[in-house]
């Protein structure tokens, strides 16, 4: 006698199923990982009483395992918090795809509003305590009295910390057991007293003769912070008088455009990033310098809304991870986005950590590549496209 597979084949198979579109593609990278799929195995355990919930809300879901996983166990309204416009365009794309009836029961919402009246909210941890604490602080503020949130992660990247940043703002926080490396954290009953935030931060920073401001969220990179590579690539930026236009590529709280705005008063400066906080941080910084009308900022995915052979000039620091995984493909992705927007002739300044020696590749993919600068962990280098 044979038996139809169980829920939990049903929702593995489905996970198995997912893909990573738009994002890189690599042998090393997946689009589930033994922590989405313990999230869902502990709230579905810790549910099992009273039902899966019709409504859930979701924080930092990757490629959809959490989004689908809610739908195909039983829930009618999924709203999505997640910061990246490639993990928002992945989740739908999967969703689309594996669960195409369920497909209008996805919806995504800025952090302050993803967890209204919510009971219960699924968070993949992120990898900073500061960006967890401003995640947690805008769920406890708006979610339900009851509510509960399981924040799952991979062991390695999780601390004790963690459960203190979670304890600050919910009455109780509760240890999963161990599975396959990871573990989830579960945050009962938001205070009704919360602590205030740190952040968004400000700071202003000096360089070359030049101070600015950055204004910025948690979950931006370096936050409002100048990051040392950041810092080398400005002090030897090269004279841009020549250039109308800057596009800075990835551009995360928005120095490198600041900087180049407030000493080239003529530039203009067109900055991007995937990430939502990282475009919001732009915005505020180019405010708080007095740049809005020669700065803008938007989230997109590389430089997919610039056409081809349009830009003289591209600033890049790429990243060398994605979410806990190192990786030079993402830096990849962009130095080839940047190759394609730059007109023959168009410079592409970049920095990047000297050991991951991308001058070869930048070599090879923009055209001949000078070094400016170097110190004992940073490289700067300048680019340009042959014809």
């Amino acid at each position: 006698m044979t038996t139809s597979p169980g829920p939990a084949a049903d929702l593995e198979a489905l996970l198995s199923q997912l893909g990573r579109w738009p994002d890189v593609q690599a042998p090393n990278l997946f689009a589930a990982d033994a922590a989405d799929r313990l999230i869902l195995d502990t709230a579905a355990r810790e549910l099992a009483n009273t039902g899966w919930p019709s409504t859930m809300a979701i924080v930092g879901d990757h490629y959809g395992a959490l989004a689908a996983g809610a739908l195909a166990l039983g829930s009618t309204s999924v709203r999505v918090h997640t910061d990246s416009l490639t993990a928002r365009r992945a989740i739908e794309a999967n969703v689309r795809q594996l669960l195409p009836d369920a497909a209008d029961l996805l919806r995504f919402f800025p952090l302050a509003q993803v967890a209204e009246q919510a009971s219960t909210i699924l968070l993949a941890l992120p990898r900073g305590l500061d960006v967890l604490d401003e995640q947690a602080a805008a769920l406890a503020a708006v979610a339900a009295p009851e509510a509960r949130l399981f924040a799952g992660g991979r062991i390695k990247h999780m601390s004790r910390s963690m459960n203190q940043v979670l304890a600050a703002r919910f009455a109780r926080v509760d240890v999963s057991l161990a599975r396959q490396k990871s573990r989830v954290l579960i945050a009962s009953d938001p205070l009704p007293k919360q602590p205030a935030s740190s952040f968004p931060a400000t700071a202003t920073h000096h360089v070359n003769g030049t101070d600015f401001t950055l204004h910025a969220g948690a979950g931006t990179f370096g936050a409002a912070r100048l990051d040392p590579g950041t810092r080398l690539l400005l002090e030897h930026l090269p004279d841009l008088s020549a250039h109308a236009a800057l596009v800075d590529l990835a551009c995360g709280n928005g120095s490198i455009g600041v900087y180049a705005a407030l000493t080239h008063p003529r530039l203009q400066v067109i900055a991007s990033d995937h990430s939502a906080s990282a475009v919001a941080s732009t915005l505020a910084a180019a405010a708080r310098n007095g740049l809005s009308g020669r700065m803008t900022a938007t989230q997109d995915d590389a430089l997919s809304r610039l056409p081809a052979n349009s830009a003289t000039l591209i600033t890049l620091n790429p990243p060398f991870h994605i979410g806990n995984t190192v990786t030079a493909d993402i830096a990849f992705k962009l130095i080839d986005d940047a190759a394609r927007v730059l007109a023959p002739g168009g410079v592409l300044l970049c920095v990047f950590n000297s050991h991951l020696r991308y001058r070869s590749e930048l070599a090879r993919r923009i055209g001949p590549t000078a070094q400016l600068a170097r110190d004992k962990t940073f490289t700067v280098t300048s680019s340009i496209k042959e014809s």
